[in-house]
């Protein structure tokens, strides 16, 4: 059965079973270990951030638990649970809808709510771990329910402990958030104050609406529909140098953008790298970079994973030559 991803990638897996309810899911996983208790289980959201390089010999789940719910409640913020087979940036429209704060520069990110706790999305000077309170998960070797608050989940850029130590172990099932009931832009990063100003609005008296509509509008301009050409949205992470690192670089590339990371460090734009090492709007084969934002990697048609990772690698291999940074992918390999 095809497995369905943003990057268009053909790949089989023996069987994708969908369940909405936990139940649900613990009733698949014990039929699959009584019949095929060998083969692998890939655990996917809406396969936006996947590169399969070959057919998967297992069975692919999928989360389809809907619906969120009110579980605390004051006059400043709320702690809503949300059913991981949720769409995120369908959440976050409900949220502003409800007078609910804090995700709307996480706007249009594609993929489920599980995946954003996995993945720990982020944009626009914000993260999921910003935001989420807990998150719970049923085992897939012996079906019990675990909770992990927010500190237990090992969050770092484009990390956490559901892609380390447990990778492959849990299936996320809800994620409760923490949102607040007072809108407080955060534009801070990627330019947002300009973009703000240019549509002829106030930041001391944006709405959380309008904000979002200038994230969106500021990804549609940049980023290509998954639907039109295959993609993963950003294929690398920003590298973190130490700051010594980054003055050399800075002292040779005035112009390079850079920003405040952990002690000592400095968060690089992986765009920018690939954009001065001459890929942005290049191809290889049928896999390209795309030509308005070096970031996003791109099926022109007919692609396999492994003309994807090969743009990948020779990407790489350029930037580090040129800068000694070794980028890393953001995109998962299958």
């Amino acid at each position: 059965m095809r497995i369905e991803n943003t990057f268009g990638i053909e790949a089989e897996a023996l069987a994708v079973i969908k369940y909405d309810s936990e139940k649900g899911l613990t009733n698949a996983l014990k039929t699959l270990h009584k019949f095929n208790a060998e083969l692998p289980i890939l655990l996917i959201g809406q396969g936006s951030n996947l590169l399969f390089l070959n057919d998967f010999k297992g069975f692919v789940l999928k989360s389809n638990i809907k619906g969120f719910v009110v579980k605390q409640e004051t006059d400043d913020e709320v702690l809503v649970e949300v059913g991981s087979g949720e769409v995120c940036d369908e959440f976050i429209a409900q949220a502003i809808q409800r007078g609910w704060y804090g995700m709307e520069n996480l706007s249009l990110i594609p993929g489920q709510v599980g995946a954003a706790a996995v993945q720990n999305i982020g944009a626009y000077g914000v993260e999921a771990q910003d935001v989420i309170e807990e998150v719970k998960g049923i085992s897939l070797k012996d079906y019990s329910e675990r909770i992990w608050k927010q500190q237990e989940c090992q969050y770092g850029y484009r990390q956490s402990i559901f892609k380390g130590d447990l990778w492959g172990q849990y299936a996320i099932t809800r994620v409760t958030f923490r949102l607040k009931k007072h809108f407080e832009p955060k534009l801070q990063y990627g330019g947002l104050v300009k973009a703000v100003e240019e549509k002829g609005l106030m930041k001391d008296s944006l709405t959380a609406q309008e904000l979002r509509q200038i994230i969106i509008d500021i990804r549609r301009a940049k980023l290509p529909d998954p639907k039109k050409q295959g993609n993963a949205g950003s294929f690398f992470k920003n590298p973190v140098v130490p700051k010594e690192q980054a003055e050399r670089l800075l002292a040779e590339y005035p112009t390079m953008p850079h920003y405040p990371a952990d002690e000592g460090k400095v968060k690089l734009a992986a765009g920018w790298l690939i954009e001065q090492a001459g890929w942005k709007g290049k191809s290889l084969g049928p896999a390209a970079v795309h030509d308005r934002q070096a970031l996003v990697l791109v099926n022109k048609g007919g692609a396999s994973g492994s003309d994807i990772q090969r743009l990948c690698e020779a990407i790489k291999k350029d930037v580090k030559e040129r800068f000694g940074i070794e980028l890393e992918p953001e995109v998962n390999f299958i």
